[in-house]
């Protein structure tokens, strides 16, 4: 599944890297430890957290992961949105909990990433 397949079955308002919604999502990964992310974070996953400093940009291009999903409606603010346009990290927000959007991403298909 592609990140535009996510976008509209998941209602995702997206934020920032709207050119890069082609890209596959190999797997999910759920922490808002940024430290954990970057242990087990798996290259083509899309990472779902409440995070929504620009640092969360750094390491979603380090992992290579796929995208970021933003939850309970929660706002990036403007350096981060820059720093995703610059690192072309696509950023969406969801409007659900966590552990509703994860059950949600699981039921579509998308299961836990390996880490690296």
């Amino acid at each position: 599944m592609d990140l535009n397949a996510l976008i509209k079955e998941f209602g995702l308002d997206v934020k920032a890297g709207a050119a890069h919604l082609d890209r596959e999502v190999t797997g999910g990964y759920a922490s808002d430890l940024l430290s954990d992310v970057l242990a087990h974070g798996g290259e083509g996953s899309i990472w779902v957290t409440l995070h929504i400093h620009h640092n969360i940009v750094a390491v979603a291009s380090h992992k290579g992961l796929a995208g970021i999903i933003l939850v309970q409606g929660r706002q990036p603010d403007q350096d981060t949105l820059a720093k995703a346009e610059k690192e072309e990290i696509p950023v969406m927000v969801s409007d659900l909990s966590a552990f509703e959007l994860v059950g949600r991403l699981y039921k579509a298909g998308i299961r836990g990433a390996q880490a690296d």
